[in-house]
């Protein structure tokens, strides 16, 4: 077991085929600051194994025992499991002790990962060794677009568990766009009462011409919010909202009409869209579009409190493919240029931009938007989401700007994962598992200095075509695997990293995801009941540009 791990850890040592039994009598001693992880080992190991795991003092030798130890970084652990002493997980603060937890039960097998026992007294044990580790970035997400496709609760606490077991920690949900929204807002009730559900939908690219006439829809209730933010945090995962401004708002301006630009379109004939691509339909920059959506965040904080986990204090505004056709001809927009003294439109979104950057550092949070946002210049604490290549992301880091590294032709996990017919509704370039576990999220442009700006990566779950979690399960796994290695392990140059011992240790996560019920891509192409066959995508032959 301990040469099947992923992601794999620094530093492995004196394996020697000998087994810490695990059994009834084994009990669980939990140093002061390790509660959380208590709690998950007895919930989830504790549920799947039958294990009782009751309370013992620190010194039985047959035992578990989490402490924590400042020696080590904040989320490196050590666990020793060694004959006669017992597992001993060791952290540098409670996330590194829980990441051990999450290694221990990888080392206990397949079994491990599933909700209740599969046999009748097990033999349990845990291969005697010591594992040292430590992730190399600190922001290691995953974005699940929740907009364009409705994932319910359950789907999302789900999601949090897969992370987990995998060492992700920061949850991107895109909560607005265009075609809905998808969360609760008390003081603009319509937002969940219109613009949460569309009449219907497009199936396939947006060149589809079919169609599902289901009306689709959903929200999150505030207390939805606050359940999944404190399941993130009991796994010592950030979650991250996106409210997306100015762009990709149409759905909110179908809500409140006097958010559009009245004086070009009438807005009040505007409807959720029903299909796929970038509407014209955007924000107006006006005082009223200003104060509506510092309600919305006002909310917002209030749901995502800054001292949840890590990086709680970001807040993501989108900012990303606002189109200016409405404000080239509005009156409005171009008396609000000249009133500000700004160049034109591409400047107007940066101004709007730059109101919500400052307004949420007034209230001690962090602003972080897709690479669109640097147009214009940024505050310092701002950061960025670099999605169109690298270029984004190393002009950020030159600028002195925190970064997420997530180019689309690299992580976008809803690109095809195979050439050929069988793969369902085909979108982009072939990412293969070996093209993601290749993937350098540090761009080589980058000085020393320049790349400690690279908090870490994310991949990408945009969902236009994943109709329902199957189709979700199919794009991100096996792949979001491998780009948790990527994310978690200190790997060499792309070119010299060991994918054909990746894809043995792979073996071995297969199971555990079987064990999970997650319905991934086999290696040998989808089973026919994965297929879309006659559903258009949008396929781009080629490798993608390194850029």
């Amino acid at each position: 077991m301990s040469g099947e791990l992923i992601p794999a850890p620094r530093a492995v040592e004196g394996t020697t085929g000998a087994v810490v039994p695990l059994g009834h009598g084994t009990t669980l001693w939990a140093g002061p600051g390790t509660e959380r992880t208590e709690r998950w080992l007895r919930a989830t190991l504790g549920q799947a194994l039958g294990l009782p795991l009751r309370p013992g003092p620190p010194d039985d030798r047959d035992g578990v025992r989490l402490l924590l130890d400042d020696s080590l970084a904040p989320e490196a652990y050590r666990l020793a499991a060694v004959a006669g002493r017992g597992v001993e997980i060791r952290g540098g603060g409670p996330a590194g002790v829980f990441w051990g937890a999450q290694t221990l039960r990888q080392l206990l097998g397949p079994e491990a990962f599933r909700r209740a026992p599969v046999r009748r007294d097990p033999a349990l044990g845990v291969p005697a060794q010591v594992v040292e580790d430590a992730p190399r970035f600190r922001w290691r997400g995953l974005l699940l677009d929740v907009a364009r496709h409705f994932m319910p609760k359950e789907g999302v606490l789900r999601y949090l568990d897969l992370m987990a077991a995998h060492k992700l920690n920061v949850l991107h949900l895109h909560l607005t766009d265009d075609q809905g929204w998808r969360i609760e807002i008390e003081r603009y009730p319509k937002l969940t009462e219109i613009a949460s559900w569309r009449t219907r939908t497009k199936f396939g690219h947006r060149a589809s011409p079919l169609w599902d006439e289901k009306p689709h829809g959903g929200y999150y209730t505030q207390d939805d919010i606050r359940e999944i933010v404190a399941y993130a945090a009991e796994r010592h995962i950030s979650v991250v909202p996106e409210i997306d401004v100015p762009g990709h708002s149409q759905a909110a301006i179908a809500a409140y009409p006097e958010l559009g630009n009245t004086d070009v379109i009438d807005t009040t004939a505007l409807s959720v869209w029903d299909t796929w691509g970038i509407s014209a339909n955007v924000l107006a920059p006006t005082d009223t579009t200003l104060r509506f959506y510092e309600g919305v965040f006002e909310e917002v904080l209030e749901l995502f409190p800054a001292d949840a986990a890590e990086f709680s204090a970001f807040v993501h505004v989108g900012g990303d493919e606002c189109r200016k056709e409405q404000w080239s001809a509005s009156v409005t927009a171009k008396t609000r240029i000249a009133d500000l003294g700004l160049a034109g439109e591409d400047e107007l979104q940066s101004w709007f931009i730059g109101h919500f950057d400052a307004w949420l550092a007034a209230r001690g949070r962090r602003l972080i938007g897709w690479d669109e946002i640097l147009e214009g210049g940024l505050a310092p604490g701002a950061a960025v989401s670099s999605w169109r290549g690298y270029a984004g992301g190393v002009a950020a880091a030159r600028a002195g700007h925190d970064v997420v590294m997530c180019p689309e032709q690299y992580v976008y996990l809803d690109h095809r994962q195979a050439p050929g017919a069988d793969e369902p509704v085909p979108i982009g370039f072939v990412r293969t598992l070996e093209d993601v576990y290749r993937f350098e999220p540090v761009p080589a442009a980058l000085t020393e200095a320049e790349a400690r700006h690279v908090l870490g990566t994310q991949a990408n779950v945009w969902t236009e075509v994943l109709e329902d979690s199957a189709r979700v399960d199919y794009q991100a796994f096996p792949r979001l695997a491998a780009f948790a290695e990527v994310a978690w392990s200190p790997l060499p140059a792309p070119a010299e990293r060991d994918y054909a011992d990746f894809e043995r240790r792979m073996t071995a996560h297969y199971r555990r995801l079987d064990a999970l019920g997650v319905a991934y891509r086999p290696l040998t192409g989808p089973r026919p009941w994965q297929k879309r066959p006659g559903v258009p995508g949008r396929p781009i032959e080629g490798p993608p540009p390194n850029r």
